[in-house]
């Protein structure tokens, strides 16, 4: 299903996910290494607003998870306050939210995720974290 997330009433049957895929809208910083005139077009007002926007997606779509299911949030950007300081407040505020990664060997271990550097591996910056709900 291909939905957008911050209208669930609009679409959702009531049957709860095993899974969520949360690809966050976001300041688009990961990419600076192939386009660095993103640091001139973003401005703070900018990156507040996605901020925002993503804590909405994250409290929209949480309800919609099954016990025992997780949700992947994934960002395109380097800057902490739209990735694991966004899932800290997250998981602050949800008592039932557990936070783990897989077990890859590719990008650095955060307190609450994943973190890829634009040009590690020749890639650009990602951040993702895996939430999980327990049974």
């Amino acid at each position: 299903l291909v939905a957008d997330a911050s209208t669930p009433a609009e679409w959702w049957s009531g049957r709860k996910f095993h899974k969520i895929l949360l690809d966050a809208p976001c300041s688009a910083t990961g990419v600076i290494r192939r386009h660095p005139e993103i640091k001139w077009l973003r401005s703070s007002r900018q990156v507040d607003d996605v901020v925002r926007t993503q804590a909405e997606l994250l409290e929209a779509l949480w309800p919609l998870l099954e016990p025992g299911g997780l949700l992947v949030y994934a960002t395109c950007s380097i800057l902490k306050r739209e990735n694991s300081v966004q899932i800290q407040h997250f998981v602050e505020k949800h008592a039932d939210a557990e936070t783990g990664f897989p077990d890859v060997e590719w990008g650095t271990v955060e307190q609450f995720g994943r973190q890829i550097m634009p040009g590690e591996a020749r890639m650009d910056g990602f951040f993702y974290a895996v939430l999980r709900k327990p049974d």
